[in-house]
């Protein structure tokens, strides 16, 4: 079987538009993947200079010179999509670490017109070192070394900044990011006129991205796809078929990103808070409201959620009839209801996805951190808007709060139990900060007393500090998620979800406050 490279496979060579720090299966199955797109339709014409900042060799790269397969599977409008893409974008890949002064030589290019990063979250993160280290330790002293030699070599030039789209899961990341580089640029004396440049010639941009990229398949799998694709390609990755990349930007920005023009995936917009509002509440709100109550009834993950009859239906219905009502309209763009309810299709499509193993324990990590950033603030702007209790949400919470409830504790490690419908006992780390505070107020409980239950609830929803907000002046909500615990407890986890879903088909969605 013959390798994938650029003699076998011909691509069109493209002027280096771009500076890529960072080699990851993200990168590659997302901006990576849209800028191949825009080059196979004449748009973009701009090919990627990687950066491996870690140790490491690149020669996997070299040897299929930069070519790999995006394997895109899973359901898109309820329809299965199985196709692959071989991405010729990247034209070749630099070691940090071994070949610095070529990284830098990239800042002469004139066609140079775009940086972007995905160092992982702590990546963008401040470290006072010198830039003239060979290479620096941190990204933003990489790229603050990079954008100073560029200033250099080509005399503080207005037409030379560059458009600067870092992709790091944190908020703001272009913004912080911009914020570092400018305290180093301080640090290292670097003097006003670069500090000039920086701020009025390069657009340090906020982003979000949001495609699930597993990466690599396992043996089997990669073995039958190479077979099936007539070449061997070490560097071929999986995706799923839903992808987004919003970019906070305003006409120069889009005059620099022409590839969103060629994917509806590629939003540039000067406010990009919808877009991750929207992701924060439906996608993963609905995740960490769904996942321990699926959990605790032995699934092990979101595909095998999706698949069971009750789970299906709870998952569906807390998205359709509590979180997507809740987005105010004021952040819709247009104030277009059906920009949140089309995500929320593409939601439930991408959980059904029988290519990607997603772990529900894997989701329960920090659950405690996740329930208040995620879906509190929808609890609350559901009592608001409507003056009744989302019932779902509220069953979600007891399951969590059953979750969270240790049976011991193992060198650091809290375990729970549960039992499953078939009788099975399983046992569970809690990887929550808060495990030991939970631990403790369970050993009060005694779980067969519907009013040490409430007294327990009630406890918790006024703990200010935990919550940052006092869930106990929500009125019924304490009360209906002390219900549904002691339920969960006494009859089960599949009865109570049964009972729930049976009391959801007669009556509507929540309950009067009163």
């Amino acid at each position: 079987m013959t390798s994938l490279n650029r003699s076998n496979h011909p691509a069109a060579i493209h002027p280096e538009r771009v500076l890529q720090f960072g080699t990851g299966v993200l990168l590659r199955g997302l901006p990576d993947y849209l800028i191949h797109k825009a080059n196979q339709q004449g748009i973009f014409n701009g090919s990627i200079v990687v950066v491996k900042s870690t140790g490491g060799a690149t020669d996997e790269f070299a040897e299929q010179d930069g070519l790999y397969t995006v394997v895109s599977r899973g359901l898109q409008k309820g329809q299965l999509v199985d196709k692959h893409t071989v991405v010729s974008a990247i034209s070749r890949v630099i070691s940090a670490q071994e070949d610095w002064k070529a990284v830098l030589d990239v800042a002469k290019k004139p066609s140079l017109q775009v940086i972007i990063s995905n160092t992982t979250e702590v990546g963008i993160q401040y470290v006072e070192e010198s830039i003239f280290q060979n290479p620096p330790q941190s990204y933003p002293a990489k790229l603050t070394a990079f954008l100073y030699e560029r200033f250099k070599n080509f005399g503080g030039g207005r037409n030379k900044g560059l458009v600067v789209v870092p992709t790091e899961l944190i908020s703001d990341n272009g913004l912080k990011l911009r914020d570092i580089v400018e305290k180093i640029a301080l640090h290292n004396e670097l003097g006003k006129l670069f500090m000039k440049w920086l701020k009025y010639h390069v657009r340090f941009c906020n982003s979000l991205v949001d495609r699930i990229v597993p990466g690599k398949p396992d043996t089997e799998t990669h073995a039958q796809l190479q077979q099936k694709l007539g070449y061997s390609d070490k560097l071929l990755i999986m995706a799923e078929p839903y992808r987004l990349w919003a970019i906070e930007g305003d006409d120069r920005v889009k005059n620099v990103l022409t590839f969103a023009k060629t994917d509806p995936g590629v939003i540039i917009d000067e406010d990009i808070n919808f877009y991750r509002e929207r992701k924060l509440r439906v996608l993963n709100g609905s995740h960490t409201i769904s996942v321990p109550l699926a959990y605790l009834l032995g699934l092990e993950t979101v595909h095998e959620m999706m698949q069971h009859p009750l789970m299906s239906r709870f998952v569906e219905d807390v998205i359709t009839h509590e979180i997507v009502p809740t987005l105010p309209e004021w952040m819709i763009p247009e104030e277009n209801p059906e920009a949140v309810r089309e995500f929320a299709a593409d939601v439930l499509d991408r959980f059904r996805n029988p290519y990607i193993e997603h772990l529900l324990l894997n989701i329960t990590l920090q659950e405690t951190l996740k329930m208040r950033a995620r879906n509190l603030p929808t609890i609350q702007r559901f009592v608001e808007q409507h003056e009744q209790i989302p019932q779902r949400m509220a069953l979600g919470f007891a399951a969590y709060l059953r979750f969270m409830k240790a049976v011991r504790e193992e060198d650091g490690v809290y375990l729970g139990e549960a039992t499953t419908p078939t009788g099975g006992i399983i046992t569970y780390p809690i990887r929550d900060d808060h495990a030991e505070y939970f631990y403790k107020l369970w050993q009060q409980v005694d779980v067969h007393d519907a009013s040490s239950v409430r007294n327990f609830v009630q406890t918790l929803c006024a703990d200010t500090l935990l919550w940052e907000t006092d869930l106990s002046v929500l009125s019924g909500f304490g009360d209906a998620v002390a219900d549904h615990l002691s339920n969960l407890l006494t009859l089960g986890v599949e009865a109570t979800l049964e009972r729930h879903v049976a009391a959801a088909e007669s009556t509507t969605s929540g309950s009067e406050i009163g």
